[in-house]
């Protein structure tokens, strides 16, 4: 009769530790590095982004997946695209405002 087989653990890669997000970020308006905090309320469904030198602020709604780099990320989006906006309107504004021909004026040697 054969002998059981020891159940052994082979030496193998250590478990990955978890690297921890950031949670403090750029500002993207005064350029600050660390400036930029995000506070999850889940319970209330809300986050809110503030840089603590330019007191610029977003607020977002999130869910339970929702990490603080999620909202940084969004704001960055919604800060381009309302800067895509402004630039749209401004071109509209000023195509729309087309300098109006001016009539030649009648010499007065002519008379």
């Amino acid at each position: 009769m054969g002998k059981r087989k020891k159940s052994t653990r082979k030496p193998g890669a250590p478990a990955r530790q978890k690297v921890p997000l950031d949670t403090a970020f750029t500002c993207l308006f005064c350029h600050h590095d660390k400036s930029v905090t995000v506070r999850l309320d889940r319970k209330e469904g809300v986050a809110q982004l503030v840089c603590r030198v330019c007191d610029q602020r977003y607020q977002s709604k999130v869910n339970h997946l929702t990490e603080p780099i999620d909202i940084y990320s969004e704001w960055i989006d919604a800060a381009d695209a309302a800067q895509k906006e402004e630039q749209t309107v401004k071109r509209h504004t000023t195509s729309s405002h087309r300098a109006v021909p001016v009539p030649a004026s009648v010499d007065s040697d002519e008379e």
